[in-house]
């Protein structure tokens, strides 16, 4: 046998400046003459979900460090002459010959830091669209271009933890709501939403920042590669212990639940209850047929599920949801026929809850709902929030508390979204020229003034209603006062926050 050795390739050290657009490579000579300072924001400006009008501010942090420091010190610690030669080449090549130069990127090495100020709100805020959750400033005279330089790294960097946030807080109030409804403890309610995203998102960073996003409302995820993002970007030395960033439990899969067949089910199910006496457990049960799961084999079982200390989770994941948890009986306009429906002629009329219910039976909560001894359903396929809403809806009808159910949502709910999702976007709102300042915006007459930018200094106030208000053209009194507070600026952090931080300031998950 052959092996063939893997090729070494020198890393780029210039590969952060070529992050960016490659237009952006010669703005620096198309600013006004004699312009020394730039500021630039980054708002929400509307939303395409409907009755999602504030978003989750999110990823800044992680940005800050992974970008502005990490992604830079290869440039800043390479030798002067190599790194301008390395961006001069990149330039060439994109570009072809032409009158850019490289002065400025010689400066900025000499400098050994992005000469930039970050002002932010505190992360997990949620911001009314129109206001800004973060702007950007240049603090060094020549490095004007700077600021929308990296607008590009910035944006991808954050608008979409930013609409994952906002996403995962929607699913939250809709848990949250039929949990107070149903008498399930608000506790319950962090794992009721469990992420299963990471094989659908476009690439493992991308999944990590995604998923960390979701765990700023729930716990219950197995996108593990957020752990690590949340411990290197949101490390609890930067403030309190970050507790637990989220948990699972065993769980099968198709893989293993089709391994010996259709007629070696049974035996695959009981096996692994037998293994595991003790804790939750998922299972999943539509690998052949449903009904038959949970009319013959669980009830073969029901001695071994009864013993265990802990749930059976026995998850059903094709079909319609809420039909295949609550029967097509709870259809809302469903027609009821005279005909005679049993359990055993037509399972599907009442449902995976129902008759779990019938071989395992329920206990009464204090609200007066039920919740089923000893198993629970997991449904992980197909769910949006508009499913969501009317799983738990149909489930109070029958009566039976939320805690019965926990849901799963994948790639379609947190990467099935774009920029504009939440229209986000960067824009300069004042620069110097020459001394004088100037207040910069943008109002195309062919959109109507749906796509005017703010303009002038920016400050975000708490306004008397309790919510964030924006004040454009703002004086230096109210920029001091404003929640725009600087969170980084020339190569440093001045402000960090751990992940328990960023989660207390959401408020969905109790410290």
């Amino acid at each position: 046998m052959t092996t063939i050795a893997p090729e070494i390739t020198t890393a780029s050290v210039t590969a952060a400046l070529f992050e960016t657009d490659a237009y952006k490579l010669g703005h620096i000579h198309m600013y006004p003459k004699g312009t020394t300072q730039v500021l630039s924001n980054f708002t929400n400006r509307g939303s395409r979900i409907e009755g999602v009008d504030h978003v989750v501010h999110f990823g800044l942090q992680a940005f800050l460090q992974n970008y502005c420091i990490e992604r830079f010190a290869p440039f800043f610690a390479a030798d002067e002459d190599e790194a301008v030669a390395e961006y001069a080449e990149g330039l060439i090549a994109t570009l072809g010959p032409n009158n850019i130069g490289t002065d400025h990127v010689r400066a900025l090495h000499r400098r050994g830091y992005l000469p930039l100020i970050f002002r932010a709100i505190p992360e997990g805020t949620r911001v009314p669209l129109l206001v800004p959750s973060v702007t950007v400033e240049s603090t060094e005279r020549e490095f004007f271009w700077l600021v929308n330089y990296i607008e590009t790294a910035l944006s991808a960097s954050i608008w979409h933890p930013s609409t994952v946030a906002t996403i995962a807080d929607k699913y939250r109030g809709i848990l949250d709501d039929a949990a107070e409804k149903t008498g399930t403890a608000p506790g319950f309610v962090d794992w009721q939403l469990h992420d299963f995203s990471f094989r659908g998102m476009p690439g493992i960073d991308t999944a990590a920042a995604s998923g960390a996003a979701h765990l700023l409302s729930f716990k219950g995820s197995d996108s593990l590669g957020a752990m690590d993002f949340v411990r290197r970007y949101y490390n609890s030395a930067f403030g309190a212990e970050n507790g637990q960033i989220l948990g699972s439990i065993p769980a099968s899969e198709h893989a293993v639940m089709c391994a010996s067949g259709p007629e070696g089910e049974e035996e695959t199910f009981r096996s692994i209850l037998e293994a595991n006496p003790a804790g939750n457990i998922s299972l999943v049960s539509d690998g052949y047929d449903l009904w038959k799961v949970l009319q013959v084999i669980l009830p073969n079982l029901k001695d071994v599920i009864m013993a265990r200390e802990g749930n059976t989770v026995i998850r059903p994941d094709s079909g319609d949801p809420a039909d295949i948890v609550c029967g097509t009986r709870t259809r809302p306009g469903a027609v009821h026929t005279a005909e005679v429906k049993t359990m055993e002629r037509n399972p599907a009329y009442f449902g995976v809850i129902e008759l779990l219910d019938a071989e395992f039976g329920h206990t009464i909560n204090d609200a007066g709902y039920k919740v089923l001894n000893k198993v629970r359903v997991m449904y992980g396929d197909s769910i949006t929030a508009e499913r969501a809403v009317d799983m738990t809806s149909r489930l109070e009808k029958m009566g039976y508390a939320s805690e019965n159910l926990v849901m799963g949502v994948g790639s379609f709910t947190y990467q099935y979204n774009t920029r504009d999702t939440f229209s986000s976007a960067i824009k300069v709102t004042h620069i110097v020229v020459e001394g004088e300042g100037r207040n910069v915006f943008k109002d195309p007459a062919t959109a109507k003034g749906a796509k005017r930018s703010a303009t002038g200094r920016l400050a975000v106030i708490l306004g008397e209603d309790g919510e964030l208000k924006l004040i454009e053209k703002a004086t230096p009194e109210q920029e001091e006062a404003s929640l725009l507070q600087p969170v980084w600026a020339n190569g440093q952090f001045i402000r960090r926050q751990s992940f328990a931080d960023v989660r207390a300031v959401l408020g969905n998950i109790a410290s």
